[in-house]
């Protein structure tokens, strides 16, 4: 087994950018080859097609798999932690990873900033940053349709129920970005892309986004998602293939019950088991062979147990500073100031809650690299506010009008939230 996980930790936690230094306690995003954002690059490496993003990863990452492959199946857990992993497969939750692992090697990679769904898929389907992509976040403000809008259902943050409604302001979701894709860079190539998603979210608009040129398929239940995911492979046994499959149920009861909680493991237990019954042991020779798999999250969690003193509803002083509700995430907050209000907002956080918060200023962040490498998007720093606040510890900032009910959090910049599992193997070598 190569397990670089303790190599490598240490040179993820001492990593820092350039000019951009907040204190201890925070992991930051290693775009140079140790971040989800340089996957693409090495997929389609591993696959003999020329990179889609900035670089692939390093070295050392992208030689645990040699040589080019048939096919690259990628897992992508929502909210799996590396170090959730780690203990789910010391503690037996979990034995099928030990066992690829021994196979292949578990190494640690970064999330982005902001370590959210939104930001990372739009990554790593597209190989570009969230600077690039200018999606930096859950709620975005976005000034060309005139609405705060989430940019996973794609409506106005206040619309409750109204998915994709955004649409009816002009927004086309597969225009949005207006930038290559994976599915269409590896058809260029005569490489087949597949996507495997839950039905529920199988035409999504964050979906439509990035999946131009991807033959997708929908699940009901995890035997359901990898008998499919088995018969992808073993119908086209000589087909070059990059197959994608996502599952949100962890991040969903990470969010509601904790990342720790039993029904949290519980979950990756279920989806590990499934996996290995329908999919890894039935899995036939002609199928297991030329392909490689790689076990991987979006970003983490972490617990963020209720407190009233963290929704903006009892800080009145605060709101009153501010032009429109906050934006981006819990943990990664973007703040309107009004005019002449950037130390008065900045002084009320730190003396309401101190040492719970730390602050960018977005064009500084931006041109540090805190959102990634490449030519940023010109709405960029509109989405970005007036001031970035990043949370400490377990802290965060509540301001929707609903009852707060996350137990669960991430966006931000804590190993919890930004250290994710790169689990990688050669099937026909297990």
């Amino acid at each position: 087994m190569a397990d670089l996980t303790t190599q490598h930790l240490p040179l993820l936690r001492s990593y820092r950018l350039p000019g951009l230094d907040l204190g201890n306690g925070y992991v930051y995003p290693n775009y140079t080859g140790r971040s989800i954002l340089n996957l693409p690059d090495s997929i389609c490496a591993w696959l003999g097609a020329p990179g889609i993003g900035n670089r692939p990863l390093e070295l050392d990452l992208h030689n645990l798999l040699e040589g080019q492959v048939q096919r690259v199946i990628v897992l992508l857990v929502d909210a799996l932690s590396l170090h959730r992993l780690q203990r789910w497969m010391a503690d037996d939750i979990a034995p099928v990873w030990t066992d690829l692992a021994q196979a292949g090697a578990l190494a640690p990679l970064t999330s982005i900033t902001p370590s959210t769904t939104s930001s990372a898929l739009t990554s790593l389907w597209t190989g570009r940053s969230p600077a690039e992509h200018g999606i930096p976040g859950y709620e975005i403000w976005l000034r060309e349709y005139g609405v705060v809008a989430s940019m996973i259902f794609h409506s106005p943050i206040s619309f409750h129920n109204d998915v994709g409604s955004l649409e009816r302001a002009g927004f086309k979701p597969e225009v949005f970005m207006n930038m290559s894709t994976l599915g269409t860079q590896l058809s260029a190539h005569g490489i087949k892309t597949y996507a495997l998603q839950h039905r529920s979210i199988i035409n999504s608009g964050l979906s439509q986004m990035f999946f131009k040129d991807v033959d997708v398929r929908g699940f009901h239940t995890l035997a359901d998602l990898f008998i499919n995911l088995r018969h992808v492979v073993e119908d086209r046994p000589r087909e070059r293939q990059y197959i994608w499959v996502y599952t949100g149920d962890l991040d969903t009861l990470s969010h509601y019950y904790g990342p720790d909680d039993e029904r949290s493991e519980a979950s990756f237990s279920s989806f590990s088991y499934a996996f290995e019954q329908f999919f890894l042991k039935r899995l036939s020779p002609a199928g297991r062979r030329g392909t490689a798999l790689v076990l991987t999250a979006d970003h983490g969690q972490v617990t963020t147990p209720y407190n009233q003193h963290y929704e903006l509803n009892n800080h009145p002083e605060l709101a009153r500073r501010l032009h429109i509700l906050p934006t981006g995430e819990n943990r990664m907050i973007y703040l309107y100031r009004r005019p002449g209000q950037t130390e008065a907002v900045r002084e009320y956080f730190e003396r309401v809650f101190p040492n719970q918060f730390s602050f960018i200023d977005p064009s500084y962040a931006v041109d540090q690299g805190l959102f990634g490498m490449g030519s940023p998007h010109p709405r960029l720093l509109e989405r970005l506010g007036d001031l970035i606040v990043a949370a400490r510890g377990n802290a965060y900032l509540w301001w929707a009008d609903k009852k707060n009910y996350l137990v669960g959090r991430h966006g931000g910049l804590t190993e919890e939230e930004m250290v994710v599992p790169f689990l990688v193997t050669r099937l026909d070598l297990f």
